[in-house]
């Protein structure tokens, strides 16, 4: 037999190589598909035979120290669609369907349904049960479902809405207290298996497994609700009644630091912020009193008055010369009331008056570098550790940069830039023994088994000044209130010491004319203080603007509230009468009601009062001050008119009193009209501002 012939042989290498090229190609798309796309294959099979759900962990509770509820998380569902599961033909209906329930647009429910390359889409979240009720009633087909999801719900409304914040729809926690602790209120959250037919419905025997979520942790907060309403309540009233831009109130307990209330008013509903207007949103919802720094004015002399004692810089028998200003380095500074506190003024005095040459005379006393230890022992220029978030340091020119001129204004509140919670927490250590406690929001945080995670306690971060510099400084501001400037804050049985301060706005580097921040920061009971309170009013637009009768009545309001809530007794102390009312009386009129009833009037103008405070019926101390609000109190009826200072005319006949206030543009008013002598009284005083055209009062010595 003879051999193949040489094209048969090249015709079977030829088919052996086809051979193996198949097989080849054969192995190379097995190993392709099974471990190169083996894991996507894997995935699309499951996802055509089970369902993978996600399973939402429940947000922590966030409470206050007595256990209320301030944020919580409730059940609500999600709606899911598996476009792969739905068919074409019923994907017009089935948007139509979920479109007109949820409220959404058909288009885009309708691109959603029918985008076959997802497994599963979120249509909507945060939905009610009877809107699932009403979608599972229509039975639209396994390709449309639901899971449960949670929604954070703030039962109070308004109530500590810059403190709490709120959440995103997704539940991360987005501004305040939800934020800053987002890391253990939020859990993590489960999933749920299941295996199911060609129409994505579960199989009765078929593996269902679920990986349980893990709950967030509960925030429990060292405030109290009951307090708070009253701040809140005050802050409002102290917004409405000035007509100011922002009103801000924080209330702590000095001997622990916990924060029992804090606001700032306008606020708004976490429940629904409005998000539509992003620059509203973030105004509304800043927490001002720890993010906000403002040059403080009269209530840091505390701190200098602290410090002055404390360095022995200045003692019980120092005393002051107040002419009006004091000259440094050549430059003069003046006091706030023209004219001067006059010669002799004993520490407690100077207090009382709140003479700024008194307390530039205790700074440049101490020095630069002993006054700076001290605001830096006070916590100056850093941030308190509040637990809050976005809490500013303020603002402490270096000390290398400050010469006597700039000492001499720190000392009376100027040129330096605090946060209130920093005030407050500097106050607190001058009035409780000499202590700088640490302030604190967060109690404890608390895991869903019982465990306490994180808590906070009481702490001393130093010892700022002595117990007995402290005991001073609390009897000379004790003073402030019963005899000074702080009468407004007297409260009927209970011994209270505070400080007023009304400070000057700036913009763009340069002071802006008009703009103010009145405030007042009290203390209570003076003696032995618990309770530390900060209230700040700013642009209050009235015409009579003072720490003393913009906020000091505010802060006496939630001091006495809180002193009667936590069961404090009061003491037989103060000669307490009832408020008369002088609403619809033209101002002259009111006062000499007022005065009959041993009150003293303040107001600027002479229309009818249509507003006064405190409010009549209620009690306040005899001798103290009640504000006059009238049409012309509004300051912005003023805005569209030039403002002046009253001159002084005391002691001038009718003719030159009233040939003066013709200069300052003003008008004289005599009444009785037949007086003559000289100008024994004078109303508003001298350096109050008012609208150009006003009239002043004018009383004579002598009646003809």
């Amino acid at each position: 037999m003879g051999r193949p012939p040489v094209t048969y042989k090249r015709r079977l290498a030829y088919a052996w190589y086809g051979v193996l090229v198949v097989f080849l190609s054969i192995i190379f798309c097995v190993f392709y598909r099974q471990i190169i796309m083996g894991e996507k294959y894997r995935n699309m099979a499951l996802s055509q035979w089970t369902r993978d759900t996600s399973v939402a962990a429940e947000r922590g509770e966030i409470t206050d120290a007595n256990g209320v509820i301030l944020a919580q998380s409730g059940t609500t569902y999600k709606i899911l669609v598996w476009p792969k599961i739905i068919k074409k033909a019923e994907r017009a209906r089935i948007a139509t369907e979920l479109s007109a329930i949820l409220e959404l647009d058909y288009e885009s429910v309708l691109s959603k349904v029918s985008d076959a390359e997802k497994s599963e889409i979120v249509l909507k979240r945060k939905v009610e049960r009877e809107i699932v009720d009403k979608i599972l009633a229509l039975k639209l087909g396994g390709g449309v479902g639901t899971g449960i999801d949670t929604k954070r719900y703030y039962p109070n409304g308004e109530l500590f809405a810059q403190l709490l914040g709120f959440t995103t729809i997704d539940n991360v926690g987005q501004y305040g207290l939800e934020q800053k602790y987002d890391k253990y209120l939020a859990g993590e959250d489960g999933r749920a298996y299941s295996e199911t037919d060609g129409r994505n419905n579960a199989l009765a025997y078929g593996m269902n497994d679920t990986i349980a979520p893990v709950d967030g942790c509960d925030l429990v907060l060292t405030t109290n609700s009951a307090i708070q309403a009253f701040m809140e309540k005050a802050l409002e009233e102290a917004l409405e009644i000035n007509k100011a831009k922002t009103a801000q109130g924080i209330l702590m307990n000095c001997k622990t630091g916990e924060i029992i209330a804090i606001s700032t008013q306008p606020d708004f509903d976490p429940n629904e912020p409005p998000r539509s207007d992003m620059s509203t949103l973030n105004s509304l919802s800043r927490n001002r009193i720890v993010a906000d720094a403002y040059e403080p004015g009269s209530t840091f002399k505390i701190l200098t008055l602290s410090a002055a004692v404390d360095s022995g810089a200045v003692n019980e028998s120092t005393s002051f010369d107040c002419p009006g200003f004091y000259v440094v380095n050549g430059e003069t500074i003046k006091c706030w009331k023209h004219g001067g506190h006059g010669s002799g003024q004993s520490l407690a005095k100077a207090a009382q008056n709140s003479c700024n040459p008194a307390f530039m005379r205790m700074a440049l006393r101490m020095g630069k570098e002993t006054f700076y230890d001290y605001l830096y022992a006070f916590g100056l220029g850093s941030s308190t550790g509040s637990g809050m978030a976005s809490e500013s340091s303020g603002i402490v020119t270096n000390e290398k940069y400050v010469n006597d001129n700039t000492l001499a204004r720190i000392g009376f509140g100027q040129s330096v830039a605090v946060t209130p919670i920093q005030l407050a927490t500097a106050v607190s250590a001058a009035v409780n023994g000499g202590n700088l406690l640490k302030p604190y929001i967060v109690k404890q945080i608390i895991s869903q088994d019982g465990e306490v995670v994180l808590e906070n306690s009481p702490t001393v971060v130093r010892r700022v000044i002595s117990e007995e510099s402290s005991q001073k400084v609390r009897a000379i501001l004790e003073s402030v209130v019963s005899e000074g400037s702080g009468k407004n804050a007297q409260i009927d049985g209970f011994r209270v010491g505070g400080k007023t301060g009304t400070a000057q706005k700036y913009e763009d580097g340069s002071i802006a004319d008009g703009k103010l921040i009145a405030s007042f920061i009290g203390f209570a009971p003076a003696d032995d203080p618990t309770y530390v309170c900060l209230i700040l009013v700013d642009e209050p637009k009235v015409g009579t603007i003072f720490g003393s009768t913009v906020a000091a009545p505010f802060v006496k309001d939630v001091l006495e509230e809180t002193l009667y809530y936590y069961g404090h007794k009061r003491e037989t102390q103060k000669n307490m009468v009832q408020v008369p009312s002088v609403e619809g009386l033209n101002t002259q009129e009111a006062q000499k009601v007022l005065e009959e009833a041993g009150f003293e009037a303040v107001y600027q103008g002479f229309d009818a009062v249509i507003a006064q405070l405190p409010a009549s019926g209620e009690k306040a101390v005899k001798g103290s001050q009640v504000l006059l609000y009238t049409a012309q109190t509004d300051a912005e009826t003023n805005e569209d008119g030039e403002l002046v200072k009253v001159p002084d005319v005391m002691g001038m006949t009718r003719l030159e009193a009233s040939d003066t206030l013709k200069e300052y543009g003003l008008e004289i008013l005599i009444d009785p009209i037949d007086q003559a002598g000289t100008a024994i009284r004078q109303s508003p005083e001298k350096d109050t501002e008012v609208k150009k055209g006003s009239k002043i009062l004018v009383e004579f010595s002598t009646v003809n």
